[in-house]
Order: C-alpha cells, then structure tokens, then sequence
C-alpha cells in the first residue's frame, strides 16, 4: 500500500546516454524490468509524460504550476511507472491536469456494478437546476455524500451531502492514498446513454476550498470531455483558444488542479450514438 507520495523527474534515457552504451542499455533493461512487475491490466498500455503537482498534505490544497505549455506541444516520453500507476500530464495555458488508470477494468466493472446496486439518487425539487433565471431538469441523475452537515450550492440549487457509505469510502481512500490529498465531498452524476449529458461550467462555487484540486473518477461507458477556455467561448470571443478533448475510459481519474477552473469551463457534450451507462464521481474538498 502506498504510504507516502513523492514525484520523480521522468527524462527520456537516450536524452543523457548515447545509443549504444553499456549504461543505456542498462536503464532500458531497468525499466523494462519494472514494467514486467506491474500488473498489464493496470497499466493498460499508457505511458508517463511529466510528474504529477500533487503533494502529500493533510489539508486540501495543491500546488500551483506558473509554467504551463500549450497542450498541443507535448510529448510523449517513455518512463517509469508511477507507483504501478502510469499517467499522462495534460497542460495549456492556466490549465494543469493528471489523468491516470486508476482501477484495471475488472474491478471498475465490480465498483459499477456496486453502484448501480447501492446509490440512490436525489428525487423532486434536487432533480432541477436554474439557468438564466429559468428552471430545467437535469440531464442526468445525480447525489451527493460526504462529511456531516456540508452542503454545496450551484445553479439555484442547494445539494445536502448523505453520509457515506462502505463502498464511497473506499473508493475516496484509494483516491486520497494515491493523490494524498483529503476530500470530504463527492457529487455522483449517472448518465443512462449518449443523450444525457453535462453543459459547459466551471466548478468555481464559493463553498469550494479554490486551490484544491478536484478529482473525477469514470465508471462504465466511455465518453469524451471537453475543455474551453473562458475567452475563447460564444460568437463574440475574445480570443481563439482551441478546445482540449479527452476520452474518460472506464476507471481512470482526471485530476483537475488548481488554477484550471479558474480559466477553462469543461463538458460532457451528448453523444446520440453512445448507448452505455456512464457513473461519474466528483470528489471535492468543500469550506468546513
């Protein structure tokens, strides 16, 4: 069990040692030797391309990266695993994500299943939202669990947090053992199929503690996420930011760190063609 987190520099080996080398081959051998220990379900063919910000805290808080390059000018870079866990940086301007495989796809096929057998989503009046003064339902079912007594307000809406249960709290530990950082919320949101979706937003409401990161864990369906930047939004946009798009596969974690929900509102765009149930798990680190 991991007990404490510390980032290593990832490099590429060939950047320091020349082809051919004794001492290169003998990094290669070391690498390759450590990926044979992991587990192939876990590493699901991904590759490590910058270390994560997250740092060992007991408070939420993350920190932040002043030098971030545009998305499109990464590359990938062959290192090490991260604890078993490989990941991939992702980063634009005022924009800092990790996504990694958090769970191999046997037990995020056990915790769906789990959750769709458990959760009991909210009803009535917490089934609405308010956008420009005007009532919708949601698009999607949703709840939340967390610490007694929080409670976080968004769109004219105030959610109440149920305790949690046996299972959310396993999932937060293995969340928080692997980011080590603390998280006393989680808004759960079930998409039925491609026609349920999420609008563009940014989570910046008042009871969230703002440098914290916030951690998004997918079950079931895959779906594709999109970021936009706030001056690169509607007709009349200031600037011509491309959007960023990813595909959340079944048991991976986005890490959103701060300052992107600062900057960049997100969204799960309808998917007609999309026929499979998606569970997402938000979890937050809300003012106490």
């Amino acid at each position: 069990m991991l007990k404490y987190f510390r980032p290593i520099a990832c490099t590429k080996i060939s950047k320091y040692v020349k082809k051919g080398s004794p001492a290169k081959s003998e990094s290669v051998r070391h690498v390759r030797g450590i990926k044979r220990k992991l587990d192939t379900n876990d590493m699901n063919d991904r590759i490590s391309t910058c270390r994560p910000t997250w740092s060992r805290d007991d408070k939420c808080s993350s920190e932040q990266n002043e030098f971030l390059q545009p998305a499109k000018k990464l590359k990938k870079e062959k290192c090490p695993p991260f604890f078993g866990i490989p990941f991939r940086k992702l980063s634009a301007e005022k924009l800092d994500c990790d996504y990694l495989q958090l769970y191999a796809k046997r037990k995020a096929n056990e915790l769906f299943d789990a959750c769709e057998r458990e959760l009991e989503y909210f009803t009535g009046d917490l089934t609405r939202v308010q956008v420009y003064g005007k009532w919708h339902s949601i698009p999607r079912k949703q709840v939340a669990h967390g610490d007694s007594g929080l409670t976080y307000k968004y769109s004219g809406v105030t959610v109440p947090a149920k305790p949690w249960t046996p299972l959310l709290q396993r999932i937060r530990d293995r969340i928080e053992e692997v980011t080590g950082q603390r998280f006393n919320f989680v808004l759960i949101n079930r998409y039925k199929d491609g026609t349920d979706y999420m609008g563009e937003h940014r989570d910046d409401e008042k009871e969230l503690v703002q440098t914290s990161p916030i951690a998004s864990l997918s079950l079931g369906q895959q779906r594709d996420f999109v970021f936009r930047h706030g001056d690169s939004r509607g007709k009349n946009a200031k600037r011509n930011l491309p959007p960023i798009r990813l595909e959340l596969e079944n048991g991976s974690l986005l890490v959103m760190n701060y300052p992107t929900n600062v900057y960049w509102y997100h969204s799960l765009p309808v998917r007609k063609k999309v026929v499979g149930i998606r569970i997402n798990m938000t979890f937050r680190c809300l003012k106490t």
